[in-house]
């Protein structure tokens, strides 16, 4: 099987808003990507802390409902850096239920 990547745009800038768009609009899609696939990535964009919450309990729901197949989030704009992460989860058979944050820079020395 593959991985799938699901976009999770155009939600409200309230939390709650934002969490009612999203179980009305992108939860079902969820479940049919996971049909195919046998990890799922939705991609958010960047928002403050007050998403965390319901963001991380969406993921970790949609993981335990999947389970044995896995489902993972990814927060960030950088298509280089996001490639990288999705390659990892795609061979990392333990890792599901998490929100990664990708910023391109996090981990890198100088």
């Amino acid at each position: 099987m593959a991985q799938a990547v699901l976009p999770v745009e155009g939600l409200p800038g309230s939390p709650l808003d934002a969490a009612a768009a999203f179980h009305v609009r992108f939860v079902e899609q969820a479940r049919t990507a996971l049909g195919d696939a046998d990890n799922l990535v939705l991609i958010f964009a960047p928002a403050d802390h007050t998403h965390r919450g319901w963001r991380l309990a969406a993921v970790q729901e949609l993981a335990r409902e999947a389970a044995p197949k896995r489902v993972n989030a990814a927060v960030g704009t950088d298509q280089a850096a996001m490639a990288e992460l999705f390659a990892y989860l795609d061979a990392a058979p333990g890792v599901t239920g998490q929100i990664l944050a990708v910023d391109g820079k996090s981990g890198e020395t100088r």
